[in-house]
């Protein structure tokens, strides 16, 4: 993969750093993502309050992420800040470091298995990030849709084979949302009403489980890559179900409970 490296960064921006010398006034870092350019970050933006010794904050070799404060390519002068990083975006940079990796890696394992020429192989990097923005994001999706999500794309069989082996040991990460049904039907049949409810609601739908807990309960278990896609696979499937229990003249509740996000592995 050709990786294109920016002279300088942008400010705001959040880079990754390595720690190379510590003096009195801060330290002189290396920008991991720059082709090693040296920054500096002042004593003043390594944390709040008064620092008498910065080697108890920082050591040479440590890897920190910094944001940006001030560019300026003629005198090839960049200022950071560790304490203006918030708590998200020092997560999110490491994920993003921690995929580029493992891309990485992906693509010299595909590259030792199969025989592609450079022009080949770059053909189909690009095919790869083309339909789904990276080649990581793309050994995700074959994990978690299977690789007949890369049917009609234009990649060689030799190549398919491997990327399905490679993407079915990848762990994607996803969100679990759980609730309880409260439902209750007095007709004679009310049992089955609710059975058909819950079932007709969530068929050809793998990511789904519901489970009965014990009369009017009943818990759903929903998972998807993120909360904003397993929201919306929710919300029919509530509305499905609260439809069918009250034209039968039965009652609808519905409570959540504590949603929780694995790791990616």
């Amino acid at each position: 993969m050709t990786t294109t490296v920016q002279d300088f960064p942008e400010v705001g921006e959040i880079v990754i750093a390595t720690v190379s010398r510590i003096v009195d006034q801060g330290a002189y870092v290396s920008l991991d993502e720059f082709n090693k350019i040296q920054g500096f970050l002042h004593v003043s933006e390594i944390a709040t309050g008064w620092i008498r010794n910065v080697a108890k904050f920082l050591k040479v070799g440590e890897k920190k992420v910094l944001l940006v404060k001030r560019v300026d390519p003629r005198r090839s002068e960049i200022d950071l800040s560790l304490k203006q990083v918030s708590s998200d975006q020092k997560k999110k940079k490491l994920l993003e470091i921690k995929r580029g990796e493992k891309e990485e890696a992906l693509i010299e394992n595909l590259k030792s298995r199969i025989s592609l020429s450079e022009s080949e192989m770059g053909k189909l990097e690009n095919v790869l990030v083309e339909k789904f923005g990276s080649v990581y994001d793309a050994f995700s999706a074959v994990s978690a849709k299977g690789i007949s999500i890369l049917d009609n794309l234009s990649i060689p069989p030799k190549a398919l084979t491997v990327i399905a082996e490679l993407g079915s040991k990848i762990q994607v990460p996803h969100v679990e949302i759980r609730g309880i049904f409260e439902l209750t039907c007095n007709k004679s049949n009310g049992i089955d009403i609710i059975k058909a409810a819950l079932i007709d609601s969530t068929a050809n739908k793998k990511e789904i489980s519901v489970t009965y807990i014990g009369a009017p309960k009943y818990r759903i278990t929903l998972t998807a890559p993120n909360f904003k896609e397993a929201e919306k696979e929710l919300k029919p499937i509530l509305s499905s179900v609260q439809d069918a229990i009250e034209k039968k003249g039965g009652t609808f509740k519905f409570t959540r409970e504590e949603s929780k996000k694995t790791r990616e592995g």
